[in-house]
Order: C-alpha cells, then structure tokens, then sequence
C-alpha cells in the first residue's frame, strides 16, 4: 500500500469514528483555508526550505544547514495546542 492509500484508509477510518457535526466543522475549516490563498504561498515538494535554527523536543538547537549535511530532511510543522 503505497502513502496516498494508506493516507485514504485513514481519512475513511476518521470519518467513520467522528461525529458528523466535527467532521462538517473539519471540512469547513479546510475549505475556509483553501479559499483564503494559503496554498499559493506553501512550499511544494523540492523547494529550497530557508535555513534556520529551531529548538528539538529536548529543547536543544538544531540547525537545518547541519542536519542537511547528513542526508535528506523531512521537516514536520505542528500548529501545537488545538
């Protein structure tokens, strides 16, 4: 099962255990961020990241220049608290 279809089976299992009214209030939310031209200004796959020095889990600093010198970087960003 390749990502997207397991991204899929997923969203499918969500959609099963959610409350219909969270699951509507999710989709407006999604499309409210569509509609505001967010997605015009978000990096695609293969865009050059800046760089930049950010705090771990550990509260250490990272500096992506470094971690790029030991392969590829998938950079997570996590809104935090909902």
């Amino acid at each position: 099962m390749n990502l997207q279809e397991r991204l899929n089976a997923k969203k499918k299992e969500l959609a099963s255990v959610t409350p219909r009214e969270v699951l509507g209030t999710m989709q407006k939310a999604t499309e409210d961020l569509k509609r505001s031209g967010i997605l015009e200004g978000a990096k695609a796959i293969g865009d050059e990241a800046p760089d930049f020095i950010l705090n771990n889990l550990r509260g250490e600093p990272v500096h992506l220049v470094t971690l790029l010198s030991e392969g590829p970087v998938v950079l997570g960003f996590y809104r935090g608290r909902w």
